[in-house]
């Protein structure tokens, strides 16, 4: 017995059966091939994008935020990418300042300018630079330990993001004093 395929048959039976007399007469076939009449209007490009922003209005957000309890895995993850981007930021915005006037940023002009801050706001700066840079630094680490498999299972990258956590305190404070 050949197939249709092998005979060459198929679109010729595809076309017999789906001829438009053949379809009025079959109701299986009458139903597949239902005739909607849809009506459209043109609107302006305004228009459309109003109406876009209003379904994004609508649209639920992420439900992360909404329907997890806040783990110190993930929040770590977070601090560790917000606390790399600022230090990137102030290194390369000293970097680019230097760069652009180099006798206004240069070590002379910036030690005296510290200098003569009160101590107060000497103080926070100093807490707002090492805060960042102890946490990135030893993250950085736990990273490396976790690149070396150490501190995969659940209870070590807890245990091991606690210890960043109190290293990060203390080495800030440390920083903070010298």
């Amino acid at each position: 017995m050949y197939s249709t395929r092998a005979v060459g048959l198929a679109p010729a039976l595809r076309q017999a059966t789906l001829r438009p007399r053949n379809v009025a007469r079959n109701p299986a076939l009458r139903n597949l091939f239902v005739r909607r009449s849809i009506q459209t209007e043109s609107i302006t490009p305004s228009a459309e994008q109003q109406i876009l922003n209003q379904q994004r209005l609508r649209r639920p957000s992420s439900p992360h935020f909404t329907i997890y309890q806040p783990q110190l895995t993930w929040i770590g993850s977070i601090a560790n990418r917000v606390t790399g981007a600022g230090l990137s930021v102030l290194l390369y915005g000293y970097a680019l300042a230097y760069l652009v006037a180099p006798t206004t940023f240069d070590s002379t002009h910036v030690i005296e300018l510290v200098g003569s801050l009160p101590e107060a706001v000497k103080y926070a700066g100093k807490f707002i630079l090492a805060a960042p840079f102890a946490y990135h630094s030893l993250n950085g680490l736990r990273h490396l330990g976790w690149d070396i498999g150490k501190f995969l299972t659940l209870k070590g990258a807890y245990a091991s993001g606690y210890a960043v956590l109190a290293g990060t305190a203390v080495s800030t404070i440390a920083l903070l004093f010298v």
